[in-house]
This record gives structure tokens, sequence and C-alpha cells, in this order.
């Protein structure tokens, strides 16, 4: 009996504790629902759910009077949410009452499956309570436009299901025209599939105004790793502003044809060609042409602001320097040798028929004595720094040494860069100088952009900017203006320019090219030409 009774003792005691336990875990769990709910399911849903970036839309680059030069194009993905409340309530009525014609519209319309097939595909995904499931991607706009009216999605997201998430692809509407001027904006994954940007052109440097800032919006996971977004937990992006340039897409297309039959012409490696208005250095086209392996051309590279030896083109720089230093005038009879026609030249003529031998000679009597000094006016002519124009990664010029301490070859290489060697500049500075002359000697800053706006609004303006009021004596430019109008009435672009019904001014240059793997061995010239028109009012100087 004593056996008996302690194990009915230890039995029941054994029972209190379980019931008590049992209380216990009751109140916990009560205790932790009532009290401490909303902080375990926040934890949870923490662990389900993430920001994610919204793209801001980029802003919309312009041509001058207004044409789309780079724009970003809306994109739609269509999913849909099979749980929706809409489509579960009453056992799916909604659903059911619209498949059938819905499935005929998509059908009819995109022409890739038949009715029946989509239907059974809606169907297949609408009894597995799919949350996110994939319609139709990457739709433009018109199309868009259409699927919406078709039935079940014309009813909104919350009857229908349809979500919708918008994306953007850049689009340059006119293709090739002024491509590497206006850039690139490409999106590209690195070695650690992070984000990065690939810009270059105007696209790169007035990205960040273009970018605007991204917004972000929290989704839910569910099963599978699918993302549904999160009602109500949305930060709208704030879009990029737009861009007017100075582009004139007329201006740009003669420019660009003009260049293309040239390059195709002469089947040449590369060839630039750029038009700045004079009296405000608005760059009114900007043409880049590289030849491809298949032999067509693209623009594929800035070659507007590529250093390079400029060959005769530089001759103006010479000239300018030795008449605003006096140590020649434009009459000035310099002997050239039996090389041409004429053994005595004038300084006006030593510059209209582009002599070597005249040029190097004007560039030794000023300054032979102290090479260097030439040095002084490559640097009056903004010759020796960056292009200012409003583009990243501008190349700087070079200059061969000038001194002569210590047998150093100052004065060959003086002797050079009279006649455009031993020093490389880009095309845009040469331009920039022809054009200074064209405007009585005042050098104006080149610029690509006119302004800055926002929703048609205007947030920044950019105006013509003076950089040099007076680049050498007026007696200098006025001579240096009638050196360039002779070489297009009796020098060296006499033929080429004949039969114009304007008047012309401007220099030809020839220059032997010895550029990264071009050696002058290989026997490569590149041929060019500045000028300015009409020659007695000038509106536009081109390269």
């Amino acid at each position: 009996m004593d056996v008996k009774r302690d194990i009915l003792w230890r039995v029941y005691l054994s029972f209190v504790g379980i019931v008590v336990l049992s209380f216990l875990v009751l109140g916990r769990a009560f205790y932790i629902q009532k009290f401490q709910g909303n902080h375990w399911r926040n934890m949870s849903d923490s662990l389900h759910q993430r920001f994610v970036s919204l793209e801001a839309e980029r802003g919309t680059i312009y041509s001058e009077d207004g044409q789309m030069l780079s724009t970003s194009i809306p994109t739609f993905d269509i999913y849909i949410d099979f749980n929706a409340d809409g489509l579960t309530e009453k056992k799916g009525k909604r659903f059911h009452e619209n498949v059938d014609s819905f499935a005929i519209s998509m059908a009819d319309f995109f022409k890739d499956k038949t009715a029946a097939q989509y239907k059974k595909d809606l169907k297949t995904a609408f009894n597995k309570n799919q949350r996110y499931y994939p319609l139709k991607k990457k739709l433009n706009f018109e199309t868009y436009k259409v699927f919406r009216e078709f039935p079940l999605v014309r009813q909104g997201r919350n009857k229908s299901g349809v979500i919708v998430e918008v994306n953007s692809k850049r689009e340059t509407p006119f293709g090739l025209l002024a491509n590497r001027t206006i850039g690139l904006s490409r999106e590209f994954k690195d070695a650690n599939n992070a984000a990065k940007k690939q810009n270059v052109g105007l696209e790169r440097s007035y990205d960040t105004v273009l970018s605007g800032h991204d917004g972000q919006r929290l989704v839910r996971y569910i099963a599978g790793g699918t993302a549904i977004p999160v009602e109500g937990s949305q930060t709208d992006p704030v879009n990029g502003k737009d861009i007017y340039t100075t582009i004139d897409v007329n201006i740009q297309d003669i420019t660009e044809t003009a260049l293309l039959r040239m390059m195709q012409q002469c089947e040449g490696p590369y060839g630039t060609a750029i038009v700045m208005e004079t009296s405000t250095g608005k760059i009114k086209a900007m043409a880049n042409l590289g030849r491809r392996s298949d032999g067509t051309y693209w623009e594929d590279d800035n070659y507007a602001l590529r250093v390079t030896e400029p060959g005769s083109t530089i001759k103006l720089a010479t000239l300018l320097a030795v008449l605003d230093k006096g140590s020649s005038t434009i009459d000035e009879k310099v002997y050239v040798g039996g090389a041409g026609r004429l053994e005595v030249l004038s300084v006006k003529d030593c510059f209209a028929h582009s002599s070597n031998v005249g040029m190097s000679k004007l560039a030794f009597k000023a300054f032979g004595n102290n090479p260097s000094e030439i040095k002084n006016y490559f640097k009056k002519f903004h010759l020796d720094t960056r292009s200012p124009i409003d583009l990243m990664n501008v190349p700087k010029p070079t200059m061969a040494p000038l001194s002569t301490a210590k047998g150093e070859a100052g004065l060959g290489n003086m002797l050079w860069m009279s006649f455009g060697y031993a020093v490389q500049v880009s095309p845009l500075h040469t331009l920039t100088l022809y054009n200074a002359v064209a405007n009585n000697g005042k050098m104006m800053k080149p610029y690509l952009v006119n302004g800055i706006q926002s929703n048609g609004v205007v947030t920044k303006e950019f105006l013509p900017t003076v950089m040099d009021e007076n680049i050498c004596k007026p007696e200098a430019i006025k001579n240096a203006q009638d050196a360039m109008r002779a070489v297009v009435t009796e020098g060296t672009a006499r033929k080429a320019l004949a039969g114009l019904p304007f008047a012309v001014a401007g220099k030809t240059g020839t220059a032997h090219v010895s550029d990264g793997a071009i050696k002058y061995a290989h026997g490569v010239y590149q041929a060019t030409f500045v000028g300015y028109f009409p020659a007695d009012k000038p509106i536009m100087v081109a390269h």
C-alpha cells in the first residue's frame, strides 16, 4: 500500500507540474501576443522586407531649338499578384469572369501565344496563388497604353492584381548625329556585380544634373525570392533636369554629312569637323568619325579634343606673334630660296602659300636669341592650357623644350613649332584661336550648353564668356585677316574653295603624323582647313 501511495503521489505531482507548466506557456504566449506582438512581427517583417532603389528618370538633352538629342524612353514590366483581394474574393469570381476575354485580348494583340495557352497559364498561376507572376516585360509606352484597356486590367490594380514596374532606356533619336559629343549613358555590372555608370560627353559632364535623385520602395520577399511592393511605403524619385545645348541640328547634319563624305573618299582612320558661332563661342556642330574594321565610320571618340601636331594651321599663331612683337611687318620681304616659283615672298605671301622656310625665318628673326619667348605668345593665345569647353577629361596641349642651356635643342624646337611640329594642340584649340581673329581679336570661350531646365523652368543659364578682349595688337589682327583672305583668293586654298557664293578666309594645313601607333615612317598625313565666313562679316568659324 505504501508503494502504491508513493507512486500515485508522484503521478499526481507530475500531473500538477505539467498543468502549471502549461499555464505558464499559455500565459507567456498571451503576454507576447498581447504586449510584444508588434515588436516581434516587425522583426519578422524586417527579415523578409527590404528597401529597393527607384531610379529617377534621367533628364533629356536638347538641341538649341528644342529637338531631343538624348532622352530616356520608359519601358514597362507587367506582373500579376494572383493573391490580390480583388481576384481572390468570392472564390475568384472576378478572375473567372474575365480570364477568357483577357486571354483573347493578349493573344490577339501580342500574337505570341494562342488564347487557350494564355488562359491555361493564367489559371495555373491563379491556382498556385502566385504573387508576382511575370506577364510581359519591356513594353513601350504605346503598347502599354493599349494593354491598360484590356479586360480585367482596366478595373485597376486592386481589382485586377496587375503590378506595373516602370524602367527607362537611353536613346539618341538622331543616331550618329553628334553622338560622341552628346555622349553615352550606360549602366553595367562590375566584377563584384555592383552597378556602375559608363558616361562620356555631355552625359558625363552633366551627369549629376541629368541623374536627379533616386527614390526607394519597401518590398516584401515571398517564397521563391519574389519581391512584392508594400503599399504606402514608397519615396518617389526626383527626376533629373534637362540640358539645352548650343547644337544646331541642321548645321550638325550638314557638318556630319560633309565629314563622312570626305572620310569615305580618302579612307582616313579618323576625322573631325567643328563649327563655332563667332560672336558667342557657341559650338553649333561637332562631328567625330573613326573608321571601324568593316570600313564604316562611327562617332567612336571625340577627335576634336585630341591633341596632335597641327601642321600649317599653327602658322597663324606664328604670324600673330611676329606681328605683335613688331619684329616683322606684313609686307616685309623674306628670301625663301628657289624651291618654289618665287625666291622672295612677302610675309603675307609666306602665310598665304604656306612657306615653311618663310615662317621659320620669321620666327628665327623674332625669337632666335630667346626661343622660350615664343612660349609666351602661345600662352597669350591660350594654346598651352586645356580648352575650357564644358566637357570632362579634356587633354592638355604639350610643347617641346625651348631651353638652349647645355646644348638643349630649344632653338630647333622653336623653329619646328613655327610651322606646326614640336607642339601638340587640339582642333578645338586651333578653332578658338581662328575665331578670335575673325572676332577682331576678342577670344570667346567655346561652350556646348545654353542652360538647364526643370519642368520647363530655367534653373541655370550660360552666357557667352570672353577669355581675352584682345589677344594681340589690332593692327596684327587686321594683317592676319588680310593674310587669311589671301590664302583663299591666291594661296593654297584657291582651287579647293573656288566658286563659293560668299567670301571665305582661312588656312590650310598638312601635318606628317606621329600619333600613338602611327609613326612618321608610316607616311600618314593629316589634312586640315580652318576658316571663317563670310570673310568681311564673320558669322561662323569651321575647322
